[in-house]
């Protein structure tokens, strides 16, 4: 658990009366519970979801734990329309949504929101239409007796109904056979009852074959587990290690014992092996949530967990929201990935929001990497986390050789990308019959498009930002907000022809140069913007596994999770890229990326290399991958971090003032920091345009608040910003422990 946050445990829930009245949150930006009065003859519980009027519309919401404010008369008072036939929001969840609202000082009706946001779910499943046979004869009915309508009668025998599809499949017949039978009464309608029932993992499926080392951190994870009580573990390890195998013994402790497991990892698309491997392990895939499931399956898989039929969950960071039963054990693949940080609506950190409920759930967590944050490094060194280490690949396999490229000594051609050193060590991979993958954080054909007649750059209307080249869409499109233009012909500024240049490279752009310099090699490329989706993501690992393709070219989403035998030259085209910009975690963040990176090569029998082209090999990131000194470049940032108070080592909590007039930003920004507190231990900087000082159409304006890692910062920020003024059609919102300057 992060050093800051509380330690205070739930009390006990007090149980709402039959009649009177009763507090209701909505998943509304509202600040507490409305009171409704109970119709007579409805009991209600706290925790229970119900339909109450608000305003001229029905709104679902729960019955909470606050106490009705009696000073109102019960004849003001509106009734609840209907409780639902549902799993009750458990105590622990409602104590999660109130830590997380006064945490981030969101409203609590819109955490509400983030732990209710499948309300089908809510109302049973609708009962499915079902046949069987009633007793009549085709003769009695009245028909004559076919080959079909015969298949139809024997396969209907057991006298088990089914649906119609069901009954024409097994029968080879069409379903109007079916309906015939049924409107002349030879078949009875019933209903059978929509029970899908979850996967079901078996904890014992596959006995795992573990190292000492695994074997020694499973134990330990497995004895926590069994425990039955709050702890932070971290499971750290060099890349292809086996972490993976580690924890799902926790999860097999779990499964044993009767509970329920949830596996948050920071992008789905990540995922296509690891659910290989887990349905290996279990012998079932677990349940998934995420944002491309359909919502008949967000129901569904809702449903299953709030009954506890689904044993394990694996999802993006909103599963921790979930109604789970009775959680066992919570595991955060990847801690360290920023995507885990939530930038819209309510803003907040998976990782450590899960280790809160962790806490009120009195059940351990694994937080998973081998490129640990900061922040959890300290924990460990505090003793408020525990910790394990794999030292050494699975099976022998060894760490690839990192090699610095020094551009500035072998720069490529011009309108080229790739240096001599990488370009060889591709052409020799693919002559051994291995895979290559090079590296680009940099969706596309090419950042910026200009015309070289006039000097026109293409930019977004809507946002601080250029318009990035996608040619294989032919289209220029802004990767903030999505505006998009089809690839113009001329210059729109001066009308010249065919005087459009793309400047710098993407992934597109890489993938080019790739076919023109091995012409019979196979390659793909594997982007958020070319891969759809899970499914998409596990077409284009298979591919590879598979050796259909030679050469994968991609941005982050090839980084890590994915396991390659195969796979023994990794090329890293700009290697300094995350390092501009001057963001507090910029080192870190690099080192991470790019060990990720590096991870990927030879996890096998075969000796892997990695290529990293750069122009400042001398910086302490890029000499980190190169020595493997994790611990050395681990203490250059820590010092520095230290040293100028900034997190984990100090409190940071983001300002962000938005809308449509930047006038009215700029103005507002400027009062709210004449209001600013000044203390010894509390700095407040700006007002300052953000780096994206127009996104989405939106005029932004930030101030940051630096406090020392003792301040409340909750307490400060609502003490400044209460005496606030709210100006029309500006917006405020407030990121406690930012991640993101932009």
């Amino acid at each position: 658990m992060p050093a800051h946050l509380a330690s205070s445990t739930p009390g006990p829930v007090p149980r709402q009366g039959t009649g009177s009245r009763v507090s209701v949150l909505l998943p509304l930006p509202l600040a507490e519970a409305y009171d409704y009065a109970v119709p007579t003859g409805m009991a209600l519980d706290a925790g229970d979801f119900v339909e109450v009027p608000l305003g001229t519309r029905q709104v679902i919401g729960v019955v909470w734990d606050d106490k009705p404010d009696r000073s109102v008369p019960d004849d003001r008072l509106r009734a609840v329309g209907r409780r639902f036939d549902a799993p009750p929001m458990r105590p622990e969840m409602r104590r999660l949504v109130e830590w997380v609202a006064a945490y981030t000082l969101s409203a609590p009706g819109s955490v509400l929101r983030m732990a209710m946001n499948t309300p089908s779910a809510l109302e049973p499943p609708r009962p499915v239409r079902g046949y069987r046979p009633s007793g009549v004869s085709v003769e009695e009915a009245g028909l004559r007796m076919t080959p079909a309508r015969r298949r139809v009668l024997e396969v209907s025998t057991d006298g088990f109904a089914r649906t119609a599809p069901e009954i024409a499949r097994e029968a080879g017949v069409g379903t109007g056979v079916v309906h015939g039978l049924a409107a002349a009464g030879v078949l009875r309608e019933t209903a059978i009852p929509r029970h899908e029932p979850a996967p079901l993992p078996e904890q014992a499926h596959v006995a795992p074959i573990l190292s000492e080392d695994q074997r020694c951190a499973a134990d330990s994870l497995t004895d926590k587990v069994r425990r039955r009580e709050f702890s932070v573990t971290l499971l750290d390890g060099v890349t292809g290690a086996g972490k993976t195998e580690v924890y799902f013994e926790a999860i097999a402790e779990a499964l044993r014992d009767g509970r329920q497991s949830l596996v948050l990892v920071p992008e789905i698309a990540l995922t296509a092996q690891w659910l290989d491997r887990f349905t290996a392990r279990f012998g079932a895939p677990p349940v998934e949530w995420h944002s491309d499931l359909t919502s008949a399956q967000r129901r569904v898989n809702w449903r299953a967990v709030a009954e506890g039929r689904a044993q394990v969950v694996v999802g993006a960071r909103s599963a921790l929201f979930l109604p789970f039963a009775d959680l066992g054990v919570i595991v955060v693949d990847e801690e360290h990935d920023p995507a885990f940080k939530q930038e819209d609506g309510v803003i907040y950190h998976a990782r450590d929001m899960a280790v809160v409920r962790a806490r009120i759930e009195s059940i351990p967590i694994v937080l998973v990497s081998a490129t640990p944050s900061l922040e959890t490094l300290v924990n460990v060194e505090a003793g408020r986390y525990a910790a394990l280490h794999l030292p050494v690949r699975h099976a022998g396999a060894r760490m690839p050789e990192v090699h610095l490229v020094d551009m500035r000594r072998n720069s490529p051609p011009r309108g080229r990308w790739l240096s001599a050193p990488l370009h060889s060590a591709i052409g020799n991979a693919l002559a051994e019959g291995e895979q290559a993958m090079l590296f680009l954080n940099r969706r596309g054909y090419a950042p910026l498009t200009l015309c070289r007649a006039c000097g026109h750059r293409f930019q977004c209307p809507n946002c601080t930002a250029w318009l990035v080249e996608h040619r294989f869409h032919e289209r220029l499109q802004c990767h903030h907000c999505g505006f998009s233009i089809p690839t113009p012909a001329t210059c729109p500024s001066c009308g010249a022809e065919e005087s459009l240049v793309p400047c710098g490279p993407g992934v597109e752009r890489i993938a080019e140069e790739l076919a023109a310099a091995f012409p019979g090699a196979r390659t793909a490329v594997m982007a958020s913007d070319t891969i759809s989706g899970p499914k998409a993501a596990a077409e284009v690992v298979r591919q590879v596994r598979d050796r259909e393709i030679d050469i994968l070219v991609g941005t982050q989403v090839v980084a890590k999770g994915h396991h390659f035998p195969s796979l023994t030259v990794v090329g890293v085209v700009d290697g300094d890229l995350g390092l501009a910009g001057g963001d507090l975690r910029a080192a870190e963040r690099t080192w991470q990326l790019l060990s990720q990176v590096a991870g990927r090569a030879g996890r096998e029998d075969r000796a892997g290399h990695v290529f990293i082209q750069t122009f400042q090999p001398d910086d302490p990131v890029m000499q980190a991958l190169a020595s493997g000194d994790r611990e050395r470049f681990l203490e250059h940032e820590m010092a520095a971090r230290r040293d100028s108070g900034m997190p984990p080592f100090g409190r940071l909590a983001a300002v962000i003032l938005s809308g449509a007039e930047e006038r009215a930003v700029a103005t507002a920004a400027q009062a709210l920091a004449r209001s600013a507190p000044h203390a010894a231990d509390v700095r407040v900087l700006g007002p300052a345009p953000a780096p994206l000082s127009l996104l989405r159409g939106q005029y932004r304006y930030r101030l940051l608040l630096k406090a020392a890692r003792s301040v409340k910062v909750q307490a400060v920020l609502r003490d400044w910003l209460s005496s606030a003024q709210p100006m029309k059609g500006v917006r405020l919102q407030i990121d406690v422990d930012p991640y993101n300057f932009l």
